[in-house]
Protein backbone atom coordinates (compact mmCIF):
# COMPACT_ATOMS: atom_id res chain seq x y z
CA UNK A 1 0.00 0.00 0.00
CA UNK A 2 1.28 3.47 -0.87
CA UNK A 3 2.01 5.34 2.36
CA UNK A 4 3.59 8.41 0.73
CA UNK A 5 2.30 11.46 2.62
CA UNK A 6 -0.30 13.40 0.68
CA UNK A 7 0.65 16.82 -0.59
CA UNK A 8 -1.42 19.97 -0.73
CA UNK A 9 -1.62 19.57 -4.51
CA UNK A 10 -2.84 15.99 -4.05
CA UNK A 11 -5.70 17.08 -1.80
CA UNK A 12 -6.75 19.84 -4.19
CA UNK A 13 -6.74 17.40 -7.11
CA UNK A 14 -8.74 14.78 -5.19
CA UNK A 15 -11.32 17.39 -4.19
CA UNK A 16 -11.74 18.33 -7.86
CA UNK A 17 -12.01 14.68 -8.88
CA UNK A 18 -14.59 13.92 -6.20
CA UNK A 19 -16.63 16.97 -7.18
CA UNK A 20 -16.66 15.83 -10.81
CA UNK A 21 -17.74 12.34 -9.76
CA UNK A 22 -20.60 13.77 -7.68
CA UNK A 23 -21.77 16.10 -10.43
CA UNK A 24 -21.59 13.36 -13.07
CA UNK A 25 -23.45 10.90 -10.83
CA UNK A 26 -26.43 13.23 -10.32
CA UNK A 27 -26.48 14.67 -13.84
CA UNK A 28 -28.97 12.14 -15.13
CA UNK A 29 -31.16 11.67 -12.06
CA UNK A 30 -34.84 12.52 -12.37
CA UNK A 31 -37.04 13.54 -9.46
CA UNK A 32 -37.67 9.96 -8.39
CA UNK A 33 -33.93 9.35 -8.54
CA UNK A 34 -33.29 12.10 -6.02
CA UNK A 35 -36.08 10.79 -3.81
CA UNK A 36 -34.71 7.25 -3.86
CA UNK A 37 -32.73 6.04 -0.83
CA UNK A 38 -29.01 6.62 -0.67
CA UNK A 39 -26.87 3.97 0.98
CA UNK A 40 -26.81 6.03 4.19
CA UNK A 41 -29.51 5.25 6.78
CA UNK A 42 -32.63 7.43 6.56
CA UNK A 43 -31.23 9.66 3.82
CA UNK A 44 -32.48 9.95 0.28
CA UNK A 45 -30.07 10.95 -2.45
CA UNK A 46 -31.59 14.41 -2.10
CA UNK A 47 -30.51 14.55 1.54
CA UNK A 48 -27.02 13.44 0.57
CA UNK A 49 -26.64 15.99 -2.22
CA UNK A 50 -27.94 18.73 0.07
CA UNK A 51 -25.40 17.68 2.69
CA UNK A 52 -22.49 17.83 0.24
CA UNK A 53 -23.63 21.19 -1.14
CA UNK A 54 -24.05 22.60 2.37
CA UNK A 55 -20.60 21.27 3.28
CA UNK A 56 -19.07 23.40 0.51
CA UNK A 57 -20.91 26.46 1.82
CA UNK A 58 -19.70 25.67 5.34
CA UNK A 59 -16.10 25.28 4.20
CA UNK A 60 -16.44 28.65 2.46
CA UNK A 61 -17.00 30.07 5.95
CA UNK A 62 -13.65 28.62 7.02
CA UNK A 63 -11.99 30.03 3.90
CA UNK A 64 -13.34 33.45 4.89
CA UNK A 65 -12.00 32.93 8.42
CA UNK A 66 -8.55 32.04 7.09
CA UNK A 67 -8.51 34.95 4.65
CA UNK A 68 -9.76 37.68 6.97
CA UNK A 69 -9.17 36.49 10.53
CA UNK A 70 -12.90 36.99 11.21
CA UNK A 71 -14.15 33.98 13.17
CA UNK A 72 -16.74 32.31 10.96
CA UNK A 73 -17.88 28.83 12.11
CA UNK A 74 -18.87 26.21 9.57
CA UNK A 75 -22.39 26.04 10.99
CA UNK A 76 -24.25 28.19 13.51
CA UNK A 77 -25.33 25.02 15.31
CA UNK A 78 -25.84 21.30 14.80
CA UNK A 79 -29.57 21.93 14.71
CA UNK A 80 -29.23 24.48 11.91
CA UNK A 81 -27.04 22.07 10.00
CA UNK A 82 -29.62 19.27 10.23
CA UNK A 83 -32.49 21.60 9.36
CA UNK A 84 -30.63 22.85 6.29
CA UNK A 85 -30.12 19.31 5.01
CA UNK A 86 -33.77 18.40 5.62
CA UNK A 87 -34.94 21.52 3.82
CA UNK A 88 -32.47 20.99 1.00
CA UNK A 89 -33.82 17.49 0.42
CA UNK A 90 -37.18 19.04 -0.56
CA UNK A 91 -35.65 20.98 -3.45
CA UNK A 92 -36.17 19.88 -7.03
CA UNK A 93 -33.49 17.89 -8.79
CA UNK A 94 -32.46 20.90 -10.88
CA UNK A 95 -32.21 23.05 -7.76
CA UNK A 96 -30.06 20.45 -6.02
CA UNK A 97 -27.77 20.09 -9.04
CA UNK A 98 -27.42 23.86 -9.24
CA UNK A 99 -26.63 24.19 -5.52
CA UNK A 100 -24.12 21.35 -5.66
CA UNK A 101 -22.30 22.92 -8.61
CA UNK A 102 -22.41 26.55 -7.50
CA UNK A 103 -21.28 25.84 -3.94
CA UNK A 104 -18.41 23.68 -5.20
CA UNK A 105 -17.29 26.37 -7.64
CA UNK A 106 -17.48 29.05 -4.95
CA UNK A 107 -15.37 26.94 -2.60
CA UNK A 108 -12.78 26.22 -5.29
CA UNK A 109 -12.52 29.92 -6.09
CA UNK A 110 -12.11 30.77 -2.42
CA UNK A 111 -9.36 28.21 -1.98
CA UNK A 112 -7.63 29.51 -5.11
CA UNK A 113 -7.56 32.96 -3.54
CA UNK A 114 -5.76 32.01 -0.32
CA UNK A 115 -2.15 33.16 -0.01
CA UNK A 116 0.70 31.06 1.37
CA UNK A 117 0.35 32.86 4.69
CA UNK A 118 -3.42 32.43 4.82
CA UNK A 119 -3.12 28.69 4.22
CA UNK A 120 -1.26 28.55 7.55
CA UNK A 121 -3.97 30.40 9.47
CA UNK A 122 -5.90 28.24 11.93
CA UNK A 123 -9.65 27.60 11.78
CA UNK A 124 -12.00 25.37 13.78
CA UNK A 125 -13.95 22.52 12.18
CA UNK A 126 -17.53 21.53 12.97
CA UNK A 127 -16.09 18.79 15.20
CA UNK A 128 -14.15 21.37 17.21
CA UNK A 129 -10.71 20.54 15.79
CA UNK A 130 -8.31 23.43 15.30
CA UNK A 131 -6.53 22.95 11.98
CA UNK A 132 -4.58 25.08 9.51
CA UNK A 133 -6.55 26.18 6.47
CA UNK A 134 -4.28 23.92 4.43
CA UNK A 135 -6.36 21.03 5.78
CA UNK A 136 -9.52 22.26 4.02
CA UNK A 137 -8.89 20.65 0.61
CA UNK A 138 -8.42 17.25 2.27
CA UNK A 139 -11.62 17.74 4.28
CA UNK A 140 -13.48 18.48 1.05
CA UNK A 141 -11.87 15.58 -0.80
CA UNK A 142 -13.12 13.15 1.83
CA UNK A 143 -16.65 14.55 1.62
CA UNK A 144 -17.05 14.44 -2.14
CA UNK A 145 -15.16 11.22 -2.81
CA UNK A 146 -16.75 9.07 -0.10
CA UNK A 147 -20.23 10.53 -0.49
CA UNK A 148 -20.12 10.03 -4.25
CA UNK A 149 -20.15 6.30 -3.48
CA UNK A 150 -23.00 6.77 -1.01
CA UNK A 151 -25.38 7.93 -3.74
CA UNK A 152 -25.93 4.28 -4.52
CA UNK A 153 -26.49 4.80 -8.23
CA UNK A 154 -23.76 2.33 -9.13
CA UNK A 155 -21.98 5.06 -11.08
CA UNK A 156 -19.28 5.54 -8.43
CA UNK A 157 -17.70 2.91 -6.19
CA UNK A 158 -14.56 2.99 -4.06
CA UNK A 159 -12.74 1.37 -6.99
CA UNK A 160 -13.39 4.55 -8.99
CA UNK A 161 -11.62 6.78 -6.44
CA UNK A 162 -7.95 7.79 -6.88
CA UNK A 163 -5.53 5.26 -5.41
CA UNK A 164 -3.57 7.96 -3.62
CA UNK A 165 -6.75 9.26 -2.02
CA UNK A 166 -7.71 5.77 -0.88
CA UNK A 167 -4.27 5.13 0.61
CA UNK A 168 -4.35 8.43 2.51
CA UNK A 169 -7.92 7.79 3.70
CA UNK A 170 -7.09 4.28 4.87
CA UNK A 171 -4.08 5.44 6.84
CA UNK A 172 -6.01 8.29 8.47
CA UNK A 173 -8.90 6.05 9.52
CA UNK A 174 -6.61 3.22 10.63
CA UNK A 175 -4.83 5.63 12.95
CA UNK A 176 -8.08 7.26 14.05
CA UNK A 177 -9.64 3.92 14.91
CA UNK A 178 -6.47 2.79 16.68
CA UNK A 179 -6.02 -0.26 14.46
CA UNK A 180 -2.57 -1.86 14.41
CA UNK A 181 -3.22 -3.92 11.30
CA UNK A 182 -5.51 -4.16 8.29
CA UNK A 183 -7.19 -7.10 6.61
CA UNK A 184 -5.84 -8.50 3.36
CA UNK A 185 -7.71 -7.31 0.33
CA UNK A 186 -7.81 -4.77 -2.48
CA UNK A 187 -7.37 -1.16 -1.36
CA UNK A 188 -10.89 -0.04 -2.38
CA UNK A 189 -12.45 -2.88 -0.37
CA UNK A 190 -10.35 -2.11 2.70
CA UNK A 191 -11.29 1.57 2.42
CA UNK A 192 -14.99 0.69 2.17
CA UNK A 193 -14.71 -1.51 5.28
CA UNK A 194 -12.85 1.14 7.27
CA UNK A 195 -15.46 3.78 6.46
CA UNK A 196 -18.29 1.50 7.49
CA UNK A 197 -19.59 1.11 3.94
CA UNK A 198 -20.71 -2.09 2.18
CA UNK A 199 -17.77 -4.32 1.24
CA UNK A 200 -17.05 -7.91 0.18
CA UNK A 201 -14.37 -8.64 2.80
CA UNK A 202 -14.95 -11.67 5.02
CA UNK A 203 -13.94 -12.44 8.58
CA UNK A 204 -13.61 -8.77 9.55
CA UNK A 205 -15.34 -6.98 12.42
CA UNK A 206 -18.20 -4.65 11.63
CA UNK A 207 -17.19 -1.01 11.97
CA UNK A 208 -19.42 1.97 12.56
CA UNK A 209 -19.71 4.72 9.94
CA UNK A 210 -16.85 7.13 9.41
CA UNK A 211 -17.79 10.51 7.90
Amino acid sequence: MNTTPRTHADARAWARTGTELMLDAVAGLDESGFQAPSTLPDWTRGHLVAHVAANADALCNLVHWAATGEETPMYASAEERAAGIAEGATLTGDELRSWLASSAHKLAAGLDGLTDEQWRNEVVTAQGRTVPAAELPWMRAREVCVHATDLGTGAVTFADLPKGFLASLVEEIRAGRGLTGLPEGPLPEVAAWLTGRPHPLTDVPELGPWL
